[in-house]
């Protein structure tokens, strides 16, 4: 049995590499998890050092209170964008003010309690009974409506639209499009190996270098590189203190309800591949999938610490998953080591500062595929789950869900819906008005069967 472990090629959550296979494989994590990251930072109008460093703060905080027992890497998540820009009133590359990311910052770590009182509801009563109030028929819908959300962002990036440019900018398109196909065209071809996991940091590449060569070849100017060493080498992060809010409580906290079956997928998928890897080396199963609760849990306090230095808000990321199971390599450890080294790098500013000198359109390309995705993720959702689309309860809550939050978001200034006086965002009251209504439809198909 030892010579046979002895062969197969991995790590299990609870082994440790040497430590120079610890740092590859740690720098490894970071280089995928990177592009991501840094995009919300850039979308959402956080600091980007800030980010980078909450990112292995809160990663660090989600393996301290799992134990060690969940490998999973913690970043930046798309789908708050929307509910954060409408707190900060973020514009692509411009930072917001301490007082609006503080405000984001309060509706982050309000989001993180929803993603704990879930956890501990489903460790006492199970995940089937939590399904019952958060059904697919809801929280597939309000993914497509986060993902389409951003649609108008996207696009005014990808051609350079705003007030002062109603045309668009000559040569946005060019750079744009150069990104959406590198990306999609990479996704496509790029199947197998640590390769596969890096179409969108490729596609970005692809998309600055024909800027560069718009910039010194035609005079475009997309691309400025005057403050890249305008703060020094080492500078500490823009940390900034939470500012309570109503309004970023009632934007923000409800997409955690979205992101709950996301979370779920991912710790199945990550159950299958560790579980492979232990019968492979012939040692009992790791009960991964039982820590459902225990991983949503890990994912409120990481949202907590995230945004309690002035991060946004987070989740556990597939592109690390899916490196995770190319290489064979599930240790919390090097997982650990990523959290540490990534926060060091925070410090060193003209990492930041070269960030910052990718161009909108570059930006907006890559966007068009990473929103589309979200959006797509909601359809998924509804068809794993076999959600009945011939059920009229079920067509119901599907079309308030979307025309509330995709309506409201587009009629309406920062996408809030006027209503008795009060103005409500859009996807957060599409969320909340989608739950309550499969609840009420639910009970009146209960008296309907009597």
């Amino acid at each position: 049995m030892q010579k046979f472990k002895d062969v197969v090629t991995g790590y299990l959550p609870d082994e440790r590499p040497s430590f120079m296979k610890l740092v590859l494989f740690a720098l490894q994590h970071i280089l995928v998890m990177f592009p991501a990251t840094v995009l919300v930072a850039l979308l959402t109008g956080f600091h980007i050092s800030t980010t980078i460093f909450a990112s292995g703060f809160a990663t660090l905080c989600f393996i301290l209170v799992t134990k060690g027992k969940i490998p999973l890497y913690y970043g930046s998540s798309f789908s708050y964008i929307a509910a954060i820009v409408g707190i900060t009133g973020a514009q692509y590359g411009v930072v917001a003010s301490d007082a609006l990311i503080g405000q984001a910052q309060f509706g982050i770590m309000m989001s993180g309690l929803v993603s704990i009182l879930v956890g501990f509801l489903i460790d006492k009563f199970g995940a089937n009974k939590i399904e019952k109030v958060l059904p697919p028929v809801v929280t597939g819908p309000i993914a497509m409506i986060i993902g389409l959300s951003l649609a108008g962002t996207a696009m005014g990036q990808a051609a350079g639209f705003s007030t002062s440019n109603p045309e668009g900018i000559a040569g946005f398109w060019v750079v744009s499009l150069i990104t959406l196909f590198g990306i999609l065209f990479l996704t496509v071809m790029l199947k197998k190996g640590v390769l596969s996991q890096l179409p969108i940091l490729f596609g970005i590449l692809m998309g600055y270098t024909v800027a560069l060569i718009l910039d010194f070849g035609f005079g475009v100017e997309l691309v400025d590189f005057s403050n890249v060493m305008a703060n020094g080498v080492v500078t500490t992060p823009h940390f900034t203190l939470p500012v309570p809010s109503w309004t970023a409580i009632f934007a923000i906290m409800p997409i955690a309800l979205a992101t709950i079956p996301e979370s779920t997928a991912h710790l199945y998928q990550l159950d299958l591949y560790v579980n492979k890897l232990a019968e492979e080396k012939g040692v009992s199963r790791y009960e991964i999938e039982k820590r459902l609760g225990l991983n949503l849990i890990g994912d409120g306090i990481g949202d907590i610490a995230s945004a309690l230095v002035g991060g946004p808000a987070g989740t556990n990321y597939g592109e690390n998953i899916s490196t995770m199971a190319i290489t064979k390599n599930f240790s919390v450890w090097v997982l650990g080591a990523a959290a540490v080294i990534t926060m060091v790098l925070s410090f060193f500013s003209p990492l930041a500062n070269i960030i910052y000198t990718i161009p909108q359109p570059v930006i907006g390309g890559a966007s068009i595929y990473l929103f589309g995705v979200i959006g797509a993720q909601g359809i998924a959702i509804l068809i794993e789950k076999k959600v009945d689309m011939f059920s009229a309860k079920n067509l119901g809550i599907i079309a308030v869900i979307l025309i509330v939050g995709l309506g409201g978001h587009y009629a309406f200034p920062n996408g809030s819906i006027p209503m008795f006086g009060a103005s409500l965002p859009a996807i957060a009251f599409a969320s909340i008005l989608g739950i309550v209504l499969n609840l009420l439809l639910n009970l009146a198909e209960k008296l309907g069967d009597r």
